[in-house]
């Protein structure tokens, strides 16, 4: 599909983007790893988001492939996103047990993680109906991606050293 070939800049972009920002995360992480871990909903955020930035770059990086067709990209990244949904699902889970006072927003907080997989998700399904669209909705996917783990890795960075 041309369309696909159309998207090369925008991919190859996002690979470098996203592999950068995604080994950043998690060296930042693993300065204070001990004390994330003994937060549940901690640990299942920042791995929510890693698994967003992994999503992008996975499927920046299946839309480089030469040749690769609409069909199979569409799907490839439909399974490919809820993947990443489950991650957050369990995000979700842990945000929704902390019952501590100051843990407010849970909603808002469970939200952030679920709109890059969605937009994912959405492209996956336009692009295996053939519908070239898709492509845009993986763009945005990518875009909210990156978003997500920057302020969820701010968050958890932060909330580890309170």
């Amino acid at each position: 599909m041309e369309q696909i070939e159309t998207w090369s800049d925008f991919n190859v972009a996002m690979v470098g983007a996203t592999a950068a920002l995604a080994g950043l995360v998690i060296v930042a992480a693993s300065v204070n790893i001990g004390d994330i871990i003994k937060e549940a909903s901690l640990t299942a955020r920042l791995a929510a988001g890693i698994s967003g930035l992994v999503l992008a770059l996975i499927g920046s990086a299946i839309g480089l492939i030469p040749e690769v067709g609409p069909v199979l990209y569409g799907v490839a990244m439909i399974v490919i996103a809820l993947g990443a949904g489950v991650f957050q699902v369990q995000a979700t889970r842990r945000i929704f047990e902390n019952q501590h006072p100051a843990n407010r927003m849970r909603w808002l907080k469970s939200a952030v993680g679920f709109l890059a997989p969605l937009a994912y998700l959405i492209g996956g399904a336009l692009l295996a109906a053939g519908q070239p669209a898709g492509l845009a909705w993986f763009a945005v996917g990518s875009i909210v991606a990156i978003g997500a783990a920057l302020l969820v890795s701010w968050i958890v960075l932060v909330e580890v050293l309170r």
